[in-house]
């Protein structure tokens, strides 16, 4: 029996309100997801994906609900989450994981629902839209999630047949202290062991990034470094993990001036160069850990290295928490005025050179008069010398410039 004529103008008019905040309402409910189960969020690639696909499932519901209000939404499965099927299979991420997961948005979005009904239909209406909603919402997610499973099978089958599989089952257990010898892992990688690492993550957040976008710039990354290529594994559409062995440690502007001439939209993230399988893990580490402050930072930068936030990292995870540290730091050098942002970067630099106005100068293209000017008028925005908060002036800057901390506002 078909719905009546008014609850299928307030299932239009809900769904079309949350289509509105589709970018919220898609927040919401990987949010959700990952409350429940942190490890999902620990990976910048993997929340990344959760949340594209939480937001492109919630378009096709919510879009066919304002179209065909009352009538079940084609159970397509949309291509952002077809990707992340494919990046739990590669992660080693388990079935069980994906259904629980889908439970979870699919809870968060029904509260999410429900409240909007309680706003906008009249008493009457109330018990008949539950009912019609929960049933449509229900039936699109447990059809979604039987493709979403179907797809996670075939893809482990297909990993499980090829080499790259081997690759990253080997990768994995190096990286998790498997007690494995430096010779016998190294050919089954087909990678030296037994020299310098330097590990990198090279990732997107733009889906719309050219096809082999992230293996072109492990390629450059591996020329710059004077390797004849890089050790990488895929692990998801959107990001990919590499080594470079070198005899010897790895010049990182060489490393930054690759990434730069990467595809738009593409980033990199690297470790320190370091020897042996203890080397191996400890950079990918490092590469990591640098990923995860600058993923979904405001950062106009295309690299970062462990060495550039290094001291930033051990401020913790806590961009909230960060992001006050700095802005109550550097108080009105905060401002984004280009004469402003030329005195933080002076302050920076002269920080960096040890308190050497002759060296910031060289390091600036500018005299130095000029830097010692500059200085004097953030002493006085401050309101007290440099050296009286040296270090964490020093912390904060650092923060800024690689993270884009206060370009959030």
């Amino acid at each position: 029996m078909a719905p009546s004529e008014d609850v299928q103008r307030l299932i239009a008019q809900i769904a079309e309100g949350l289509l509105d905040d589709l970018e919220g309402f898609g927040e919401l409910i990987a949010g959700a997801i990952v409350e429940a189960d942190p490890a999902l969020g620990a990976d910048p690639a993997v929340r990344r994906e959760l949340t594209a696909s939480s937001r492109a499932n919630a378009e096709r519901f919510l879009t066919a609900m304002a179209a065909r209000p009352g009538e079940p939404a084609p159970p397509d499965v949309p291509p952002e989450a077809l990707d992340l099927a494919r990046t739990f299979v590669r992660r080693g991420i388990e079935l069980e994981t994906l259904a629980h997961a889908y439970r979870r948005g699919q809870n968060a979005a029904w509260g999410a629902w429900m409240e909007r009904v309680l706003e906008v239909a009249p008493p009457a209406a109330v018990p008949e839209l539950l009912t019609v909603s929960s049933s449509l919402l229900f039936a699109f997610v447990d059809a979604v999630l039987s493709r979403m499973i179907s797809q996670m099978e075939e893809e482990r089958a297909g990993l499980l047949e090829g080499a790259g599989a081997r690759r990253e089952r080997t990768v994995r257990l190096l990286l998790d202290g498997a007690p494995l010898g430096e010779q016998t892992a190294g050919r089954q990688l087909g990678y030296a062991l037994d020299r310098h690492h330097t590990a990198f993550v090279a990732w997107t957040d733009a889906p719309g990034v050219a096809h082999g976008a992230l293996e072109r710039v492990a390629e450059a990354l591996a020329e710059a470094a004077g390797a004849p290529r890089a050790l990488t594994v895929t692990t998801s559409t959107m990001s990919l993990w590499g080594w470079i062995g070198t005899d010897g440690p790895v010049d990182v502007e060489a490393l930054r001036a690759a990434a730069g001439g990467a595809d738009e939209g593409v980033r990199v993230a690297a470790g320190a160069s370091r020897p042996g399988i203890a080397g191996f893990r400890r950079s990918h580490d490092e590469a990591i850990g640098a990923q995860g402050l600058l993923a979904g930072s405001a950062s106009p930068h295309r690299f970062v290295s462990h060495h550039d936030v290094d001291v930033i990292a051990l401020l913790g995870r806590d961009d909230e928490r960060l992001r006050r540290f700095v802005t109550e730091t550097l108080g009105p050098l905060c401002a984004r005025d280009a004469t402003t942002t030329r005195m933080r970067d002076t302050v920076r630099l002269f920080l960096q050179e040890g308190d050497n106005a002759a060296r910031a100068a060289e390091r600036l293209g500018t005299h130095r008069n000029t830097v010692l000017h500059r200085i004097a008028r953030a002493e006085e925005l401050l309101g007290h010398p440099l050296r009286e908060r040296r270090l964490a002036l020093g912390v904060a800057l650092e923060a800024d410039f690689h993270l884009g901390i206060t370009a959030r506002g």
